[in-house]
């Protein structure tokens, strides 16, 4: 097999591969997968050095990039927000200058999207989005892999998000939707949808000629038939000032038994990029009791691949990592 188109590439967001190449980034971390249940581990970055920098706090990203560097035979090191002071003491370029001078590859995760984007022009080495205020590609990696685990197909797949629909999960499913051809239903009130003109633009650069992005309110329509339900928080990180707003806009849109049999499917699976307010003892969830976007009869029971989703990011950040450092 040949080096891979993505030797050297950035992702930032899912824009900058194409449905081929995602398509082959997800067979990579398919097989991996099965490798590592049998033991076995592709040192593809044996003597390379990752930098994970995190300006936002993590859970996922952060043991997802650390195991699949180590089982990559990487070494992987981390940086917060006190260690490189961005903008503070250093510009965003000459950081960049300094890491790509030593590092092989970084994952970034911040916040404003033209940060990751400065840093990814001045490095000269691969830079990996682990999330910023506009996309979260390599969340989304793992649901598609996640997906294909369950359905074994993309194209055509109806895929139901709920919450609010300008975040940059439901922005970052639907540019997946567009490039590889989901049915995506984003199921928001109306002062939570996404901009009519971010959607047509989507649709208007799609890859397949099967992909769809509906817009609504309207519960019965997003549900019919979907093959996944996907939640997530209602409050992203820096907008805890409007808690209370939220609660008020998505309360009823709460994932129920109820709201799952909607999809009158006897197959479909709950999905949730997590942290996920589900009734447990926080204390968010304790200050704010009526902040749970799902309940734990879904996000305990038999449909909820919550947890497949989270170990899925290990194995696609593996891939994501070998392919665009080793080729």
């Amino acid at each position: 097999m040949g080096i891979s188109t993505l030797k050297g590439r950035s992702l930032l967001s899912l824009r900058d591969f194409s449905a081929a190449e995602i398509t082959e980034l997800l067979e990579h971390a398919a097989d991996l997968k099965t490798r590592a249940a049998q033991g076995e581990y592709v040192h593809a970055l044996a003597g390379k050095n990752i930098a994970l920098i995190f300006l936002k706090p993590s859970c996922r990203t952060r043991v997802s990039f650390v195991v699949a560097a180590t089982q990559s035979g990487a070494h992987p090191e981390i940086f917060g927000r006190e260690d490189i002071r961005f903008g503070i003491k250093e510009s965003v370029r000459d950081i960049a200058r300094v890491f790509g001078r030593v590092f092989d590859g970084v994952m970034f995760r911040g916040f404003e999207h033209s940060t990751v984007a400065e840093f990814a022009e001045y490095a000269g080495v691969p830079v990996w989005n682990g999330l910023c205020d506009s996309y979260h590609p390599t969340q989304v990696l793992a649901d598609l892999l996640t997906l294909l685990e369950n359905f074994g197909s993309l194209e055509g797949l109806p895929l139901t998000y709920v919450g609010d629909g300008r975040n940059n999960m439901a922005i970052t499913l639907a540019i997946a939707a567009a490039k590889l051809g989901l049915d995506l239903r984003i199921l928001a009130p109306e002062k939570l949808q996404p901009a009519p003109e971010q959607i047509a633009e989507l649709l208007a650069d799609a890859e397949s000629d099967r992909a769809k992005i509906t817009v609504t309110a309207d519960a019965q329509l997003a549900l019919a038939g979907s093959a996944a339900v996907y939640g997530d928080v209602w409050v992203s990180m820096g907008e805890e000032e409007q808690t209370r707003e939220r609660i008020e806009l998505l309360r009823d849109l709460k994932v129920t038994a109820e709201l799952m049999a909607a999809t009158g499917r006897a197959d479909s699976i709950y999905l949730h990029c997590l942290p996920a307010f589900h009734g447990q003892d926080t204390e968010t969830a304790i200050a704010h009791p009526d902040i749970c976007e799902v309940d734990d009869e879904v996000f305990e029971g038999a449909q909820s691949r919550v947890f497949d989703q989270s170990e899925n990011r290990m194995h696609t950040a593996k891939a994501l990592m070998q392919l665009t450092v080793a080729g």
